[in-house]
């Protein structure tokens, strides 16, 4: 009797893992979309530049409603997903960032740019809450012991999206625009095949999801516990808080000012069309870096491979802004290896030692992603202010205080987190 349970136990247990499988492989296109879509900015930002003739400051518009959701959506989609479950949540994301794709078609029509901002917002509203659904679904699915390896392997293919977006958006938007110059309400017009075809794609993937018969996982409540210590007092999760603020801003920043830095004459004077496909290379080197970074960190602590990159960083982006030409290009570009391990070995150290306050704390670190809204726009201030080469200086401020924490910022929790980190 004892042995018929447990081989009906192993075949139960078998059965789940396969129905995990069977999810997890559905969620990682979701994580392929959404940085595709992220990534398709570097794109818009150029291109929006030139249809509107728009200053720097202005331009960088485009990264601040979009990241801007993030902190305006990420509470009330926690509180939607809380009620409706990860699923469903899934479900509402995906139509709510098509309707934002869909809203291109007439900003184009009436070549108005804040109904682009408008679009992009209601864009980025979508992607937020689907960042609020999956990533929480995909730590569910299965041993908790293991989620961070399955994170990881999903995440990679969100670097997978991003490193194609820079070809789909240059060969459709800046490809399409150059070829209907000098006419800009033409070239206002380049965006609105690639995005109806986004917004077809998102709509097909929430009837998929719908459709699908995914493992019913609730969402733990996450609210304060009754005799814990209040977020703030963790010195070490406010500053690395503050270090997810200033690295997505930083990464963004290069990311969207590339295809404009890469046409500069003293540069490389390259088309825009032509400065696309170079972005790729930025956001594949996160990604190969990912890869590398598994590996070293299993030897060199995880703080020490934070403060390493951030001294690379720092030191490429000076000889970027004192150099020209190929030099210089490279230079720029090379930073995106440096940025792969950033995020998560950032949040991974915020994160240490907050036991139940967890889920609160990766809220908290969620809602610092604000800084991709924030930090373009300082630097596009400052590069209408002293020229775009030189306006890199912000970056390098931003890696500076990176490095500070791989070094010291996390270690600042208390005396045992002191010891833990020796």
């Amino acid at each position: 009797m004892s042995g018929a349970k447990s081989t009906h136990d192993s075949k139960d247990q078998g059965g789940v893992q396969e129905n995990h499988r069977f999810a997890l492989t559905a969620l990682t296109i979701l994580f392929f979309m959404w940085g595709f879509i992220t990534c398709l900015n570097d794109i818009l930002v150029p291109h929006l530049k030139a249809v509107f003739d728009l200053s720097y400051t202005q331009a960088m518009l485009v990264q601040f409603a979009f990241f801007g959701a993030y902190f305006t959506v990420s509470l009330p989609a926690g509180a939607l997903v809380r009620r409706i479950g990860f699923k469903y949540g899934i479900v509402c994301g995906l139509l709510l960032a098509a309707l934002g794709c869909l809203l291109f078609y007439p900003a184009a029509e009436v070549q108005t740019y804040p109904l682009f901002l408008g679009a992009l917002f209601v864009l980025a509203s979508g992607v937020t809450l689907l960042q609020v659904s999956a990533n929480p679904y995909v730590t569910a699915l299965g041993d908790p012991a293991t989620a961070s390896s399955r994170l990881t392997l999903t995440q990679g293919f969100n670097a997978l999206g991003t490193t194609l977006a820079p070809f789909f958006g240059g060969a459709l938007i800046l490809s399409t625009a150059v070829t209907a110059l000098p006419d800009p309400s033409h070239s206002a017009k380049s965006v609105q095949l690639p995005y109806l075809i986004l917004a077809g794609t998102l709509v097909l993937l929430a009837v998929t999801f719908y459709l699908l018969k995914l493992p019913r996982v609730l969402p733990e409540y996450t609210g304060k516990v009754v005799g814990e210590k209040s977020l703030w007092s963790h010195r070490h999760l406010v500053l690395g808080a503050l270090g997810i603020f200033l690295y997505v801003g930083a990464e963004v920043a290069i990311g969207s000012f590339m295809v404009n830095f890469l046409g500069l004459p003293e540069v490389m004077g390259m088309e825009e069309a032509q400065a696309a496909n170079y972005i790729a290379i930025y956001w594949a080197g996160a990604m190969v870096g990912r890869f590398i970074g598994a590996f070293v960190m299993r030897v060199v602590p995880p703080g020490t491979v934070l403060a390493v990159n951030g001294v690379a960083a720092i030191v490429l982006i000076l000889v970027a802004m004192f150099t020209n030409g190929a030099v210089a290009m490279w230079s720029l570009l090379l930073v995106g290896l440096c940025n792969s391990i950033m995020f998560p070995t950032i949040f991974s150290l915020a994160l240490q030692g907050m036991g139940v306050q967890s889920g609160q704390a990766s809220g908290l670190l969620c809602l610092a992603i604000v800084g991709g809204a924030l930090v373009p726009l300082l630097q596009g201030v400052l590069a209408d202010a002293i020229g775009l080469h030189h306006s890199y200086f912000i970056p390098v401020m931003c890696y500076l205080y990176i490095v500070y924490y791989g070094v010291l910022g996390w270690r600042a929790e208390s005396p045992s987190a002191r010891k833990s980190g020796s």
